[in-house]
């Protein structure tokens, strides 16, 4: 009985966020924060709480999140809220929401990047790929929009424990302090989006 409770009850939570997200478009942009082992890392050095960031594309009429993790790919929208801090996120868009053909350029360019490895590394190459720099790319090469300030390693505030941890287990003692980065809470505050869904 217990099961079947629980088995209703994930149902009824996945069937919820599919009902809520039939207000959203193709290319939104939602964020959250993330779990991982360099989530706390990346929100000191950002000063933002928002650590990953994907973008909203519908499949067969469902709601996924075209993400890089450990590869690119297309992760249900249910998955992808679950992975966050107490499943909260927030969905911002365009000011001029993409039109139809803007949204199939979108659709063609992630093509390039699907199955592409997780850039641990933050380099600025298309072999490998972190977060918001596919969503940077993604727009920039789709709509020549740039979704966030570029910023080279060193303008980060690279000096809280957590973040020197997480430096000298990447780098060892060569930081690329000149690598140009974009991080999600650059993209969270772009002027060119407006949130659509809240936290």
């Amino acid at each position: 009985m217990r099961f079947r409770f629980l088995v209703f009850a994930a149902c009824a939570w996945a069937a919820g966020h599919a009902a809520a997200a039939s207000g959203w478009r193709d290319g939104d942009i939602i964020f959250h924060t993330s779990r991982s082992a360099q989530s706390a890392a990346i929100q000191r050095a950002t000063h933002s709480p928002y650590s990953h960031v994907g973008v909203v594309f519908f499949r067969d009429g469902k709601p996924y999140v075209f993400e890089a993790i450990a590869t690119v790919r297309y992760t249900p929208l249910a998955n992808w809220i679950a992975r966050g801090d107490g499943g909260r996120y927030v969905v911002r868009r365009l000011k001029q929401a993409p039109t139809a053909a803007q949204v199939a350029r979108l659709r063609s360019a992630a093509r390039a990047f699907e199955g592409k490895p997780y850039d641990l590394y933050f380099e600025w190459s298309d072999e490998r790929i972190y977060c918001s720099e596919l969503v940077w790319k993604l727009y920039d090469q789709a709509l020549g929009v740039k979704l966030g300030e570029l910023q080279e390693l060193r303008e980060f505030d690279l000096t809280d424990p957590a973040v020197k941890a997480k430096l000298r287990e990447r780098y060892g003692s060569h930081v690329p302090l000149d690598e140009p980065v974009v991080s999600p809470g650059a993209q969270f505050a772009s002027p060119l989006l407006k949130t659509v869904v809240p936290e």
